[in-house]
């Protein structure tokens, strides 16, 4: 299981996970819900406590992923293959351009 804390103009808005079978799931961190009630990440994932899920990586944190030569140049660096989304999302979004970040959460201590 691999996850990351997902940012929203430096608050913690979230934890999105990878889930051993695959899948993906993102929650929104009950702090955040209380204190921004209206400062959704997307609006196709709106501020609330359900728990999102799906088979594929959510369009929004794709999004966020590097195209075409950068993303060649953060795989070949990283040694990620370009088709492990989930390990490109946690190695390339740390510092991204807009709002969000994503930040790895270390397996072994859970921070």
């Amino acid at each position: 299981m691999r996850q990351g804390k997902v940012l929203y103009k430096e608050h913690l808005a979230g934890i999105i996970t990878e889930t051993d079978e695959g899948e993906y799931e993102f929650r929104y961190d009950d702090e955040y819900i209380k204190d921004h009630p209206d400062d959704f990440i997307t609006f196709t994932m709106p501020v609330s406590d359900k728990l999102y899920a799906d088979k594929r990586l959510f369009p929004f944190f794709e999004g966020l992923i590097p195209e075409g030569w950068l993303l060649d140049i953060a795989s070949e660096n990283w040694k990620i293959n370009k088709n492990d989304r989930m390990g490109l999302l946690l190695a390339c979004c740390q510092n991204c351009i807009g709002a969000v970040s994503v930040i790895p959460i270390k397996e072994e201590d859970g921070s």
